[in-house]
């Protein structure tokens, strides 16, 4: 069953190819996997029919009892054989529709047999969450479909707009299901469908979610404006994914929980009033347009109406006559999309005003889609009409709202007989007064899917009593009546019949006065729900606009002030509701007076930062605030923590003021006496209110803290260090994710500072001959290009003589070279001992990277390009790979992340132990050492040569000519 569902996707991926080396005849190889779905369905027709259903689960979140979960009953036996039947012969009709030099075809075979892969997996799924699953993938690949000719503006906006309809209505169904799986305590639908949960108010809310859902996929009225739009998609598309298919995922959805939730009081008014009202508007609107797939589509909304009455009445005779229609709907409808496909292509023409005659030139195609109409105008001996029969019959010993739904139905279905007059006698017929339409020959290769489909109709009238077995099964689900309904295409002259012979007879009429029909239904029209969504979607747009003017007033201060007051009011409004601190213990003020100390000056420095108009004076303010929070760590006795806030800080602090070697001294923005007397408020409030919540929140610990259990659970594997040990052991999921978005973020924000390659090819020597961002005297820089720059003679650092010598600073100098190497051993040292000493990956790379900015610092970018002559990326993606490699080397045991450990010996060392905690470190430890490299580079050694080349061009300071980095200052 699951290796049916993934051959689907797999060869999907194959489709680009497949279509470049075989062209259309792709499709004969994309169509095998629904082919051996549709023989593996049909070897499993006794055991469903029989109530023996074929089952597999794989626990998919075990803690939240999720799974994929499937399951292969009647119903789904049904649906598995459309959409797998119905597929293969749309993917083979696809074959004679396209031609090999159709744009896009590798990518429109690929989204089709992945929307076939989709929508299989959906009629197949046990559970809850994998069927919206595969209901979104559904939605997704119909969107891609729709769009499939994206140049053409129609076929976008009829995209985005079946998009928007059945996503919001599958959010809805979402939260619908959710509700729906913790009432029932349990995802599984069959356990559900076989014990549904009391009829609760939040659970009748869940029903209407999910029936929101349900009847926006299949177009039930008043979400049915998608469909008739959505064919302006390719007309296999239209035959398989709005006639057998995807339309047909809300009435399944309705089918599969009616047994359930039929009796809910919310059920039927939502169900068979929305359903009976779709099916009459659907079909009175199929009688007044010319193009020949809208008529098909409203006649199709039409009868997604009737099926969802049917499935949805909840009687079991309804239930029976529903599946019954369901198939017979794919075997005429199907076709019938087909055959307009076939005529398009021979006359190249839909307008049934301008068709004359075509039944005349091509009549093997008029005669199969005469067969497939009459089936659709439930005509005998069809299988259409056997279903209509049993719908009737089913209403008509219904109670007091079933036969309200008969009539509904019988005018319904005299209106289905109309269109489908209409569009038989416009399709084929001779017009007077016009002449025959020319066509051109087609293969019978391209009739052959539709003719198939259009056979199985007339064949399966006559017998369909065979599949009375499958479809009873599902039927049963339902309360028996005393006499139970059997399929079969012939029940004697009844009061079912004369309802059939009087829809035929109101039908014929409408058809005959179709002139006056059509003028009646233009006068009666409401305003088309296309127009009414288009006249939404431009308020939403116009208030969006209003609402954007209002809000961005492209002030980071008054950002930062919105932010901070809904802050205020969120936390103000917890606080003074939840009343968290009774039952709590007292909050203490401090621990020590020491500590109190620490938090009264990192407190005064963050005050300073509201007095200050200097740029370089807020930074250092701002860091100091960041080590009073390390030394606040150094007196709680986590050294761990303090010494990865002292590097951090370390760190941030050298890129602002790289960044402010670009900005102005002063913050530009003039602050009004009564700006700042609102601005301070704000501040304060929303720090203070920030440290009540958190001291609060410390002091309303109601549970054991986790602390303990964690130190005992490190201490069982002879570990010392506790924080390392979570980061690398406990939460090394967490990590990883962490670390991978530090490098998305380091690297992104790089990129977008500066647009340049990444990996610059080595310096020109004549670029680097003049000016540097260092010296203010002009000197010829000699020296072979190494790493990112080039580097001249040495002296105390490598690149000592690129300096002016007013620029330098001997002792500086000194003092670099002497503490380079040594801050490199303390970072292996801090990475080797994190197991029992204060330390980690993270941390000693940060002390990684403050070696090489000191390198910079003292010497420039030449310095720096000697001091890392390697890509900063090369550190980033090794580290990347390294930590990820080792987490899913845990696989082979079974586990993401399984940690295991190596004792060996060396000679002169001694005993040792490399462990799989080490080497996820050192990627993290590569990682960040990679990062800040990144970042000192772009903000470092970057500005500085874009301020060289400046200077060498003569450009003046702020010439717009300069670049993004031409004016700043030098060095």
């Amino acid at each position: 069953m699951i290796a049916l569902v993934v051959c689907h996707f797999a060869l999907a991926a194959c489709a680009g190819p497949l279509v470049r080396r075989l062209g259309t005849r792709a499709f004969l190889v994309l169509a095998l996997p629904p082919a051996a779905a549709t023989v593996w369905a049909l070897t499993q027709w006794d055991g469903a029919a029989a109530g023996r259903p074929v089952t597999w689960s794989w626990q998919w979140i075990p803690v939240y009892d999720v799974s994929v979960a499937m399951r292969l009953d009647a119903l789904a036996e049904l649906m598995v054989l459309l959409a797998a039947g119905v597929g293969t012969l749309t993917l083979l009709y696809c074959a004679s529709y396209f031609t090999d030099s159709t744009p896009q075809l590798a990518a429109f075979a690929g989204n089709l047999l992945a929307f076939a892969g989709s929508m299989l997996a959906l009629v197949l799924a046990d559970d809850l969450i994998s069927l919206y699953v595969f209901w979104e993938l559904t939605t997704v690949f119909s969107y891609l479909l729709i769009g499939h000719d994206s140049e053409r503006k129609q076929n976008r906006r009829s995209a985005l707009q079946a998009l928007t309809v059945t996503t919001l209505g599958g959010l809805a169904m979402f939260v619908g299901l959710l509700i729906l799986g913790q009432a029932a305590a349990t995802y599984r639908i069959s356990a559900i469908v076989a014990d549904p949960p009391a009829p609760t108010l939040a659970v009748s809310v869940a029903v209407v979610l999910v029936l929101c859902g349900a009847l926006s996929k299949s177009a039930i009225w008043p979400f049915s404006l998608w469909l008739p739009n959505a064919m302006a998609a390719p007309t296999p598309v239209s035959a398989y994914l709005h006639a057998a298919a995807m339309v047909k995922a809300g009435v399944y959805l309705v089918a599969r929980l009616a047994p359930a939730f039929a009796d809910f009081p919310v059920w039927r008014p939502v169900v068979l009033v929305l359903g009976g009202a779709t099916m009459l508007l659907g079909g009175w609107r199929a009688l007044r347009l010319n193009d020949l797939k809208l008529v098909l589509a409203y006649g199709t909304i039409s009868q997604l109406g009737l099926l969802t009455v049917l499935v949805g009445a909840g009687n079991r005779d309804a239930a029976l006559a529903g599946a019954a229609m369901i198939l017979g709907h794919a075997l005429f409808k199907a076709p019938l999309f087909l055959v307009i496909g076939i005529v398009d292509h021979a006359a190249g023409s839909r307008d049934l005003r301008r068709l004359s005659g075509v039944g005349r030139a091509m009549p093997h195609v008029c005669a199969v889609a005469v067969l497939a109409a009459a089936s659709m105008a439930a005509l005998p001996p069809m299988l259409g009409f056997a279903a209509k029969e049993a719908a009737f019959d089913a209403l008509l010993h219904g109670d007091t709202v079933d036969r309200w739904l008969l009539a509904v139905t019988v005018a319904g279905s005299a209106l289905t007989t109309a269109y489908t007059l209409r569009f038989v006698w416009g399709a084929f017929a001779g017009k007077p007064g016009a002449g025959d339409t020319p066509v051109r020959r087609v293969g019978p290769a391209f009739l052959a899917p539709p003719a198939l489909l259009a056979v199985a109709g007339l064949v399966l009238g006559p017998a369909i009593g065979w599949t009375d077995g499958l479809l009873g099964a599902y039927a049963d689900a339902f309360r028996a009546p005393a006499h139970p309904y059997h399929l079969a295409l012939w029940h004697g002259l009844g009061t079912a019949m004369l309802l059939s012979a009087l829809a035929w007879a109101v039908g014929a009429v409408l058809f005959a006065g179709r002139s006056s029909v059509t003028r009646l239904s233009r006068r009666t029209a409401w305003p088309t729900a296309d127009r009414v969504f288009g006249r939404l979607l431009l308020g939403l747009e116009r208030l969006a606009l209003q609402v954007t003017g209002f809000v961005q007033r492209g002030s980071l201060s008054v950002y930062l002030a919105t932010t901070l007051l809904v802050m205020l009011a969120g936390q103000l409004a917890v606080l003074f509701t939840d009343h968290p601190w009774r039952g709590a213990m007292a909050p203490r003020v401090w621990d020590g007076p020491l500590q109190g100390a620490v938090a009264a000056m990192t407190c005064a420095a963050a005050l300073f930062c509201l007095t200050v108009s200097r740029r370089m004076k807020a930074v250092v303010l701002a860091g100091l605030t960041g080590y009073g929070t390390a030394l606040l760590f150094v007196v709680q006795g986590a050294p761990v923590l303090a010494l990865t806030q002292f590097c951090v800080e370390t760190v941030s602090m050298v890129v602002f003021v790289l960044v402010l070697r670009r900005m102005p001294v002063h913050f530009q923005e003039s602050v009004s006496p009564w700006r700042r007397a609102v601005r301070v408020p704000v501040a304060l409030a929303a720090a203070a209110t920030l440290g009540v919540v958190v001291w609060v929140a410390a002091a309303a610990r109601i549970a054991e803290p986790a602390g303990t259990s964690m130190v005992e659970e490190v201490a069982e594997h002879g570990l010392k260090d506790v924080v390392a040990g979570i980061l690398v052991d406990l939460r090394a999921w967490d990590t990883m994710g962490e670390s991978a978005v530090l490098a998305a973020a380091a690297i992104g924000v790089t990129s977008l500072l500066y647009l340049h390659r990444r990996g610059d090819a080595p310096a020109v020597l004549e670029e680097l001959d003049g000016r540097t961002a260092w010296p203010t005297a002009s000197r010829p820089v000699t020296g072979l290009a190494r790493g990112d720059d080039a580097a001249p003679e040495r002296s105390w650092l490598a690149a000592g003589s690129t300096l002016a010598p007013e620029h330098r600073s001997i002792v500086f100098e000194v003092v670099a070279r002497l503490i380079f190497h040594p801050i490199l051993v303390l970072s292996l040292y801090l990475l080797f001992c994190a197991e029992n000493m204060p330390g980690g990956g993270f941390v000693a790379g940060l002390v990684a990277g403050v070696a090489l900015i000191t390198r910079y610092l003292a010497g420039g970018r030449f310095e720096l390009a000697e001091a890392a002559p390697l890509q900063p990326g090369l550190f980033t993606g090794l580290g990347l790979f390294l930590s990820t490699g080792v987490g899913l080397l845990g696989l082979t045991e079974g586990t993401v992340l399984h940690a295991w450990t190596y004792h060996g010996h060396l000679p002169v060392f001694g005993d040792y132990h490399l462990g799989t905690t080490f080497l996820f470190d050192a990627g993290v430890y590569l990682l960040v050492l990679g990062v800040v490299l990144d970042i000192v580079r772009a903000l470092g050694a970057k500005i500085d040569r874009q301020t060289e080349r400046a200077a060498h061009t003569g450009v003046p300071r702020g010439d717009p000519a300069a670049g993004p980095a031409a004016g700043g200052p030098a060095g």
